[in-house]
């Protein structure tokens, strides 16, 4: 899985578009969710506006701004009760002022955009990480395995190679 670059620089022509919809992510994030989420939803926001042709000048910003959480909610099991942060995905929508079909549709657009999947690394929350199993599988002498199991110094090789988000046991 390719490991992607977060960055919350885009385009001039996108810098409003990018504005009003971190405005409603940011907004939802602080009643409901967290500063993990927030952060995240920044990044997805300036991706998508640095796409070309950006799908962010076509639809209406509060629905990309659902969108953008809900796709983060499904990387994060955001809808599973067991989980914390949670909300189910109606309150979700309710609170963008769309419906529960618009936003699942606009979360997959986001999606198949981004490459995001359950677990995806590049898109779990930092405080997901450690439990997050697709973060640690790798390929090591043939063989798929968690780097938490290797030597510390294969794991420091692992890690400078971007293979891993950090060093267990180090400082994150």
């Amino acid at each position: 899985m390719a490991k992607v670059t977060k960055s919350e620089k885009v385009p001039k022509n996108m810098q409003d578009e990018f504005l009003t919809i971190v405005t409603f992510t940011d907004e939802f994030c602080k009643k409901n969710l967290n500063d993990e989420y927030a952060q995240l939803a920044r990044y997805v926001t300036s991706a998508l506006c640095r796409k070309r042709p950006s799908p962010l000048v076509n639809g209406r910003s509060n629905t990309w701004a659902c969108g953008i959480i809900y796709a983060l909610g499904f990387v994060n099991f955001l809808f599973d009760k067991g989980e914390e942060p949670y909300i189910n995905a109606t309150d979700l929508c309710d609170s963008f002022g769309i419906s529960k079909s618009t936003g699942s549709s606009k979360s997959k657009i986001i999606r198949d955009i981004m490459g995001m999947t359950q677990l995806d690394p590049n898109w779990c929350l930092p405080s997901k990480m450690g439990d997050n199993p697709m973060a640690w599988t790798i390929l090591f002498n043939g063989f798929v395995v968690d780097a938490r199991h290797l030597p510390i110094e294969i794991q420091e090789i692992a890690y400078k190679k971007g293979l891993i988000p950090y060093i267990p046991g180090k400082n994150k």
